[in-house]
């Protein structure tokens, strides 16, 4: 008998097909996400779950599936499962890295640079006809090329966004709990600081690191204080990391210059006052948004959790104490 399987909202058809090959599995085929007492409803008497972000799986829910060995999740964050939790019931726990790496280092110098050169104020000042004619400071941002980049967190979205910056001759700074290895930054040319010297001297402040209980809200008031006026934020991690409404307050009172943001606190909801702004890009949560991207995610995690039902360590574990 086959194990049984939810696979929690829609995923790419190659990997429903995976997964058929091998498990019984109950696709919901819907972009609306389950809630928690629906959730449960469907994974009782259910061996693994493909779930997304937008599941929660907490301790009380991890506790009320008895049956359920697996949580393969479509994301590289994992703040959405109390790991602990998990772990302690023997649950494997898997995610999705490597994939999205260069896709969402794409995506975070697009926002950059979109936000630097005013290009969506732009687009829409052209489409209302307010572009009459041309003027020496119409629309003027701020260069690119040679500015110092401060990267908060050198994983590796990080350090395949420094990558990128070489390309624009552009300083690379960066902070991160655990320095990177001294090849890495010779490679890179990167110069490790402590987190309020790249604060204090950064152009731009691009963000990768993980939502933890210390990560959470990183950068609010006092360290939006500490940076240039200059200074641009770019967030492709995750929302809370950023105290949205000090950010909204920044902004406002002009201690920074702009932002470019892919995530959000309370997604799908954004701070009322940063839709009003036109320095501040938004975007709705799709820096790893290619569709060759996002179908490896999907197949990824069918694979990790064929894998993991087998018995067999699978190769994106987040929890390796089960193995252990």
């Amino acid at each position: 008998m086959k194990p049984r399987v939810l696979v929690t909202k829609r995923i790419y058809p190659s990997a429903v097909e995976y997964l058929r090959q091998h498990v019984d599995a109950e696709y919901h085929e819907s972009d609306d996400g389950y809630g928690a007492e629906q959730l449960l409803e469907h994974l009782t008497g259910k061996q693994a779950v493909v779930s997304q972000l937008t599941d929660k799986f907490s301790a009380d829910v991890i506790a009320a599936l008895p049956d359920l060995k697996v949580i393969s999740n479509v994301a590289v964050g994992y703040d959405n499962i109390d790991i602990a939790a998990a772990t302690q019931r023997r649950i494997v726990v898997t995610n999705t890295p490597d994939v999205l790496t260069d896709t969402t280092a794409d995506f975070a110098f697009t926002l950059l640079m979109a936000t630097a050169r005013r290009l969506v104020e732009a687009d829409k000042y052209l489409r209302v006809g307010k572009w009459t004619q041309w003027r020496i400071d119409l629309l003027t941002g701020h260069d690119i090329h040679h500015a110092t980049l401060g990267i908060l967190g050198m994983g590796r979205i990080g350090q395949t966004l420094a990558r990128r910056a070489r390309g624009f001759e552009m300083r690379a700074i960066y902070s991160d709990v655990q320095r990177a290895a001294p090849e890495l930054e010779r490679e890179l040319q990167l110069e490790y600081l402590p987190f309020d010297s790249v604060l204090e001297q950064s152009d731009f402040i691009s963000v990768h690191v993980p939502l933890l209980a210390a990560t959470r809200h990183l950068l609010g008031a006092e360290q939006f204080a500490r940076m240039k006026k200059n200074a641009i934020l770019i967030n492709t991690s995750r929302g809370p990391v950023v105290d949205e409404a000090a950010l909204a307050d920044a902004l406002a009172a002009g201690e920074i210059a702009g932002a470019g943001l892919d995530v959000f606190e309370r997604e799908p909801q954004v701070e009322p006052r940063l839709l009003d702004m036109d320095n501040v890009v938004l975007a709705p949560h799709i820096a790893s948004a290619s569709v060759d991207t996002r179908t490896k995610m999907c197949v990824m995690a069918a694979e990790n959790c064929v894998t993991a039902l087998a018995g067999t360590r699978p190769p994106n574990l987040v929890n390796t104490a089960v193995f252990e």
